[in-house]
């Protein structure tokens, strides 16, 4: 591709459009009779607490300095007050967003790392579960219905919709699954009374339970994460970060989230 983008174009990534086509929004540009750029946009939640995630935003960089990427999301962002996206760090990232009025509040760390190298903590379990399951108990958490992409989660290669369990009640759910590297947790949502040591101890649990054959897999997590430092201090390490700019500081917590860089 003219923006550089290695994705998984057989099975991952229509699977991923063909889900913003019937979820969110998507706007081609076009230039002379050629296509410029393309941008989209999930909403999370509903109402006027929803949240309009910026999920892909490439301009061709032939047609860099056009104005392309500006009335893409000119377009994407109109009438949506609470706006948010994990920014890459292109240098025309970071001005354009702030000047929709959205912010750089942490990064969002890429972690790789040997799952063999972690054990469960004391009175956790994982359980598969069902896509809407899991969806149902993130609603009943967080008041938002993340199903759609539960069930999007669940049928990516190794995908598999996933119950942590402290002491045999349900403190996590979410999903977990990906293609060769990109192989992990999905998104990964926590009771909401839950503290630091059980955000921490569920992203531990979910992880050390995977199987992938050369004992590799992924996790993104915000930078405060209290996950962070046991992975780093197991051997993961930090693979790539993108930077979370929103137009308010809690729209994501950074405490207890994990996650989906493509879909939040």
């Amino acid at each position: 591709m003219a923006t550089g983008q290695d994705e998984d174009w057989d099975e991952v990534y229509p699977a991923y459009v063909r889900h913003l086509m019937a979820h969110g929004t998507i706007l081609v540009a076009e230039r002379d009779g050629a296509v410029t750029g393309f941008g989209a946009t999930l909403r999370i939640g509903s109402g006027r607490q929803a949240v309009s995630m910026l999920t892909d935003l490439f301009v061709d960089p032939a047609a860099h300095g056009t104005g392309t990427g500006r009335a893409i999301l000119g377009h994407l962002w109109s009438g949506e007050p609470r706006r948010m996206t994990f920014s890459s760090l292109h240098a025309h990232a970071l001005p354009l967003y702030t000047s929709f009025g959205v912010d750089a509040w942490w990064p969002l760390l890429y972690l790789r790392g040997d799952v063999r190298q972690l054990r469960s903590p004391d009175g956790w379990s994982v359980w598969p579960a069902e896509a809407d399951r899991v969806g149902l108990v993130e609603r009943d958490w967080t008041g938002i219905d993340r199903t759609a992409e539960h069930r999007f989660w669940a049928g990516w290669p190794n995908g598999a919709a996933v119950i942590a369990s402290l002491d045999g009640e349900p403190a996590a759910a979410g999903t977990v699954g990906g293609a060769g590297p990109e192989y992990g947790i999905s998104h990964l949502a926590v009771r909401p009374d839950s503290g630091d040591e059980a955000a921490r101890d569920a992203i531990i649990a979910v992880l050390s339970g995977l199987e992938p054959a050369d004992g590799q897999a992924r996790v993104c997590l915000p930078a405060p994460h209290p996950a962070v430092r046991p992975l780093l201090s197991a051997g993961w390490r930090v693979e790539e970060f993108d930077l979370h700019m929103a137009s308010d500081l809690g729209l994501i917590d950074p405490r207890t989230s994990a996650p989906s860089p493509a879909l939040a």
